[in-house]
């Protein structure tokens, strides 16, 4: 008995090459926008150091390091008994001549007073006053009082100590008004304005400040400028505070992500973009500008192409994708 053998021909499949990539759609525009980072430093508008106005023993200080105090409060104190029973004493002397003279007017003008009653009345009204107002400030020379709003940076002695006048006791910084110290180049003098708003980088959030001044970084005439602004919000003196300054340049051209570029030669770029027929085909482009993750260039690209983001690294010239939704 004889064997067939039945050969059954190799079936060939055509398994489709297409590749699955995500787009990036492209608008032409006229100009770009370049932003640049330069580094400041922060400090108060305002720092004192504060000190009594007369010697004595402190009595009390009311305040520690990072306090924050209002203008007008109480900050440090001196023991000064006789000063405070002079000022007492003054107060009541005042007030009595005071009553005094305001009757005395009274009288003169109901003509039940003579002019030289009412003279000698206002004499020991006004010098009442003045010894009252010297008492007071001797009073002020035992007392530190807060000159503004601020945190308190230094406390230099404690309750107890013997002081002379004019020795330091507190240390205050502003806390109103912080400014940060940017030195800036020349070429980027022109684009900047006093007065006008600018944005800062600070703890990774944006902050806003005003350009208050500009001012010769040093004596001989460097071409780097001083530029102060300054903060509304208060932010911690000595931190780092970065002016993003933005400049515009007139080029047409369109921003594409920058993982869709690839080097070629003698100095341009492509990119792959998907046409009609869904293949991959390659566009050549100049490389203008990058700004983090995208970049800006020109060439043969038009409104509306779609760009294959990671190019090269994605698909080949010629290969058919889809669009992955």
């Amino acid at each position: 008995m004889k064997k067939i053998l039945l050969l059954l021909p190799f079936l060939a499949l055509s398994v489709s090459a297409e590749k699955m990539v995500d787009l990036y759609s492209v608008t032409i525009v006229d100009e770009y926008e370049t932003s640049r980072l330069l580094p400041g430093k922060l400090a108060p508008k305002r720092r004192s150091t504060l000190g009594f106005e007369a010697q004595g023993i402190v009595k009390v200080i009311a305040v520690d390091i990072g306090d924050r105090v209002s203008r007008g409060d109480l900050l440090a104190e001196l023991i000064d008994s006789e000063a405070l029973a002079l000022s007492n004493e003054a107060k009541a002397n005042f007030t009595m001549t005071q009553k005094a003279f305001f009757r005395s007017k009274s009288l003169n003008k109901e003509k039940l007073l003579s002019e030289q009653a009412l003279d000698t009345a206002e004499l020991n009204y006004l010098v009442a006053k003045a010894q009252y107002d010297r008492s007071l400030a001797r009073l002020r020379q035992t007392k530190i009082i807060a000159p503004y709003d601020g945190i308190i940076q230094s406390r230099l002695l404690d309750e107890g100590s013997i002081v002379n006048a004019g020795i330091p006791v507190l240390e205050i910084l502003d806390s109103e008004h912080v400014e940060a110290k940017v030195a800036l180049p020349k070429s980027l003098i022109d684009t900047i304005n006093i007065g006008e708003t600018y944005q800062f980088v600070l703890d990774g959030e944006t902050s806003d400040a005003t350009l208050t001044r500009l001012a010769p970084l040093s004596e001989r005439g460097s071409n780097t400028r001083l530029g102060l602004f300054e903060f509304e919000g208060f932010f911690n003196p000595g931190s780092t505070a970065r002016l993003i300054l933005k400049t515009v340049v007139a080029k047409r051209g369109a921003w594409v992500p920058l993982n869709s570029l690839s080097q070629a030669e003698q100095g341009l770029w492509t990119v792959l973009t998907v046409g009609p027929s869904n293949a991959a085909t390659k566009d050549y482009v100049e490389l203008l500008h990058i700004e983090n993750t995208m970049a800006f260039v020109s060439g043969t690209l038009k409104t509306g192409d779609m760009v294959i983001i990671g190019g090269s690294m994605k698909v080949a010239e010629g290969q058919e994708v889809g669009v992955r939704q």
